[in-house]
């Protein structure tokens, strides 16, 4: 019978402190197959002397037939798998959120008129939308007002705007919702989604700036440009589509 390869891994378990990519580390070694000589860092005087040692500054450290391998992300490069790069560009936050209100607005739509498809699945979708991009942005204000300030034309001249922007959103996208108080979500919606269009344009399409939008919070790694112009039509047509449902 082949003997069953064999890692050895040193990670931080402590009473207080389980390093998570100890924990990765250990999970991608054994669903590749290796037998896992697990040692645990129990103290911070452990861990010191185990970096001094072996001239590492981290820890979890993999070895592999005696040659050290490194941390986690060394690991998953070992073995061929995708490394996640912190300054790459991403737009996943956007699909997962426009998802979930699409599943969101089905399924209101489904509870309350028996269909997936129909009027008011799209007018959910759009206040879902406003009210989910609006979470991350209030995560943390002035995270979002810094990034915002970098290319909103308002913002620029009146800084209390970017600061204001995330509450305006949030609130037009839940009267949206609700179909209540239409006298303020509307004008509210038009303006600032009006603003956030011609400014991204400006920015993208004029300028051609190649910066990172706002939409998803102030750490957002997502490219200004098309996902952020939609943002923004979106709340535009939504307010002249109820608009133009009040007048008649």
């Amino acid at each position: 019978m082949t003997a069953r390869k064999t890692a050895v891994l040193h990670r931080m378990v402590m009473d207080k402190h389980v390093c998570p990519y100890g924990l990765k580390s250990k999970y991608l070694l054994e669903s590749q197959g290796y037998a896992v000589e697990d040692h645990w860092l129990t103290t911070r005087e452990e861990t010191d002397a185990f970096k001094a040692k072996h001239g590492v500054k981290t820890t979890p450290q993999t070895f592999i037939d005696g040659s050290r391998i490194g941390g986690n992300d060394d690991l998953r490069r070992y073995f061929g798998k995708k490394v996640k790069d912190a300054d790459a560009v991403s737009y996943v936050p956007v699909i997962a959120l426009f998802a979930m209100a699409a599943l969101m607005a089905g399924a209101i739509s489904w509870l309350t008129m028996g269909s997936l498809l129909s009027v008011m699945t799209i007018e959910t979708f759009i206040a879902v939308a406003m009210c989910l991009l609006a979470v991350p942005k209030l995560q943390d204000v002035d995270a979002f007002a810094t990034m915002f300030l970098g290319y909103d034309l308002l913002a620029r001249r009146w800084l209390p705007y970017a600061y204001i922007y995330p509450f305006a959103e949030g609130l037009a996208g839940v009267l949206m919702l609700a179909r209540a108080l239409d006298w303020v979500s509307i004008p509210v919606a038009l303006f600032i989604g009006s603003v956030g269009a011609v400014s991204v344009f400006y920015a993208v399409y004029v300028q051609k700036r190649d910066i990172k939008c706002a939409c998803v919070g102030g750490s957002s790694r997502v490219p200004l440009g098309f996902v952020s112009l939609t943002e923004n039509v979106m709340m535009v047509a939504m307010a002249l589509w109820m608009a133009s449902g009040a007048a008649m």
